[in-house]
Parts: C-alpha cells; structure tokens; sequence
C-alpha cells in the first residue's frame, strides 16, 4: 500500500469527522460573514493548505486591518491570527465539544478584531442542534485527523491538476465547509447546466474504476479502488479527467475545452 495514501476507513473515524465537520462550519460561517459576496458561493469557500482548512484573508470588524482563521489540523487548534501578528490559539483537543470551541473561537475573534455574529445552525449536516448548543460531538482523535488530512491533500493534487490545463474559467480548488468536501468548479461560459441534467446519455458512460451512482445523480470512484491500484495519483486523474471530458461531450462545449483537459502539448 502506497502510504501517501493513507486507507481511511469512513465509519471508523466517522465521530472525530463530524466533530471536525462542525469546527469547519464556524470558519466557514465568519468568513460567509465578512468576505466580500463572490458568485457562485466564492467568498463563503475555505481553502485546504499545508497546514489547515483556513480561511481566506478577512477584513476586521473594528476597522483594524485583516485578519484570518485557520484549522491546524498538526498542532490540533483553531489560530486566530491579525495581519499585525496577534494570534489565539484555540485547541481542539482533548476532545472538546464543539459548544466550547465555537465560545473559544468567536471569542478569540472578538478580542482581536471585534464581535462577529454568525447563524449556529449548521448547514448541510445530518444533525441540526445549534453549534453554540452541542455537546454531542467532541470526540477528536489526532491520528484519525492526520490521516484524513493526507488523503485531503491527495485529492486537492489531483483537483489542482485537472483545473491547471483547463482553457475555460475555473474556480480554485475549494474547501467546503457545508457538505465537507473539496471540489473545483469548470465552466465553458455558456449558462449553467447540472450534466445530469443534459440528457439521458450522461449517466453510465465507461469510467473505470468508477462508476454511476444513481441514487447520488454523480460519478463515484472508490477511496479503496485508489489506494489499492499500481499508482494511485494516475488512477483519480485518469477518473477525473474522463468524468470531465464526458461531461463536455454530453453539454455540447467546445472540442478545445475538453481536448485541454489533457495538459499542455
């Protein structure tokens, strides 16, 4: 097994997930707050760096210059830091609840740069008690966090390299707080159109080793079928770029877009 890409099993770390699921939803949620509106959601996207899911540089509340958020998922605490180099420090462990580190975090935050106020609702979570309310998730587990931190890095890789060619507008590679996942956006600059959508062709087209899920109205390709095959960065590209090209095909766009996908000539 290749080690760069660490077998995660889903249910096995699926308490420290949701707990670090609901830690992400407060950044996202300040950073929805005070970032200037984008289209398409831009501003209210995090960003996976080499340290952390953070957020993007943030104007201050008190007029005091920028500041910005990030999830140390290696120190295993949430960094408040001030562009004037004013940092607190919030840890996430040992297991803390996500009602104390949401009091942490906005505190933090207050004391810095001035009170932000958020919506504690959480968004796109099979759970709905207010974030300032739960104490239900509070398990953190460390070497569940780093693992999952290396395979998120993967696959930041292989979205990076399928926008990097691509000759029509894309979005960065996004960190999003709501369905806790990452994904990069392609657009041909015709009006949006969900592939799914296009025509009874798009579902089922080869791509091995994924597959079409139905009841997901999406392409699937195995976390598992990766870290088992021969050189698992090609197969998640090869899977990608094939998703994409069939995509192209089925909305019509132009031959170029999708010839582009390959990489430079």
């Amino acid at each position: 097994m290749n080690t760069a890409w660490p077998a995660l099993g889903y249910e096995e770390w699926s308490a420290t997930r949701d707990t670090l699921h609901a830690h992400t939803q407060v950044l996202g949620k300040i950073q929805t707050k005070l970032a200037p509106a984008e289209p398409q959601l831009q501003h209210a996207a995090l960003r996976l760096t080499a340290r952390a899911w953070e957020t993007r540089l943030l104007p201050a509340p008190d007029g005091s210059g920028g500041f910005g958020i990030a999830l140390d998922l290696h120190r295993h605490e949430a960094v408040v830091e001030h562009v004037d180099g004013r940092v607190l420090a919030v840890p996430l462990t040992p297991n803390r609840p996500v009602r104390d580190v949401v009091h942490d975090v906005l505190g933090g935050v207050d004391e810095l740069v001035g009170a932000v106020e958020i919506t504690m609702k959480p968004q796109e979570t099979p759970w709905q008690t207010p974030l300032d309310e739960d104490t239900e998730h509070a398990t953190y587990d460390p070497r569940q966090v780093a693992q999952y931190f290396l395979a998120a890095s993967q696959a930041a890789h292989v979205l990076a390299s399928l926008r990097a060619s691509w000759r029509g507008r894309s979005t960065p590679v996004n960190a999003w707080w709501g369905a806790f996942d990452l994904g990069v956006n392609l657009y041909s600059g015709k009006p949006a159109q969900p592939p799914s959508d296009a025509g009874p062709e798009f579902p089922n087209a080869p791509v091995p080793p994924g597959r079409w899920e139905a009841t997901l109205g999406e392409y699937i390709l195995d976390w598992d079928d990766v870290v088992r095959s021969t050189n698992p960065y090609s197969t998640a590209i090869e899977f990608a770029r094939a998703v994409a090209r069939h995509a192209c095909v089925t909305c019509d766009w132009e031959p170029a877009l999708a010839a582009s996908l390959e990489g430079p000539r």
